[in-house]
């Protein structure tokens, strides 16, 4: 079957492949489909792939970029905040000449979302967040990756370990094991000062008033549910979908709720 990188790359098929100068950073953004820009922010592991945007490309034009120090990217140690994160795709739209987008984010890629939507709803249609991170919640707490043996680590992502087992190493993979180093060392960087996120990120939360879609999973062994009620009450125009069957990587194992994602946005696409 191949590595299992080779194999993440086959979930990408039919997508095209640009690789861009941002800043000095070496940018690899996969697009596919036509209409309105739908642009997928991923998480902190981007080993598991992209299969689930397919069903996006039959109404958007979708973009899915690696962020800096993740996938097929280039490294920045300059890139160590998630202001930087910010700042970047705010370039890297510039490049693409996106200037209005329907945003989706996930888990890390979820925290980075919204921030982007506190300071650029202007430019947002429509925002999904699935079990994003960044908000700290004391009680219940998240869980800390960090702390997870790796042989653990599928029974906390997902509520049935089979879904990730085609995208795990059976024996020696260093290319695999390579990329998940260099993706562990960007978020260690990213949360080195602030492990459990932004303690300030709830005070802003009020100014985005885009739209929203809160995705969580009944069973996320990460980031606990109750934690979606709290992301709903800060969020002025958000609205929660739970998802059942599903921990926290709920599009990989539930990828049906792309279409309820795609629905959502599409209902402001249509308007734009």
């Amino acid at each position: 079957m191949g590595s299992v990188v080779e194999r993440t790359k086959e979930t990408l098929r039919g997508f095209n492949r640009r690789e861009l100068d941002i800043n000095g950073v070496k940018t690899v953004v996969y697009a596919a489909g036509s209409g309105a820009p739908l642009v997928y922010l991923h998480g902190a592991g981007t080993f598991p792939g992209f299969a689930f945007a397919q069903r996006w490309t039959k109404r958007f034009q979708v973009f899915i970029p690696y962020h800096p120090g993740f996938g097929e990217s280039g490294d920045d140690p300059r890139i160590d905040s998630m202001q930087d994160y910010v700042l970047h795709y705010l370039d890297l739209f510039d490049a693409l000449k996106i200037d209005r987008l329907n945003l989706v984010g996930s888990s890390l890629g979820g925290w980075l979302a919204a921030e982007l939507a506190i300071t650029q709803q202007h430019r947002l249609n429509r925002l999904v967040l699935i079990a994003p991170g960044g908000l700290v919640v004391d009680d219940p707490p998240a869980v800390d990756l960090f702390t997870v043996p790796p042989a653990n680590l599928p029974g906390y992502l997902v509520r049935d370990p089979a879904v990730l087992a085609p995208f795990m190493p059976t024996g020696h993979d260093l290319e695999f094991m390579t990329q998940r180093y260099r993706e562990i060392t960007a978020t260690a960087r990213l949360t080195f000062e602030n492990p459990t996120g932004n303690r300030k990120l709830a005070q802003w939360l009020h100014r985005v008033h885009t739209p929203t879609l809160l995705v969580w999973g009944e069973d996320d062994g990460i980031k606990p549910l109750a934690h979606a009620k709290v992301w709903q009450k800060l969020l002025p125009k958000a609205r929660l979908d739970t998802v059942s069957n599903a921990g926290h990587l709920v599009l990989e194992e539930q990828p049906a709720v792309a279409d309820v994602i795609a629905h959502f946005c599409a209902k402001t696409a249509r308007r734009a």
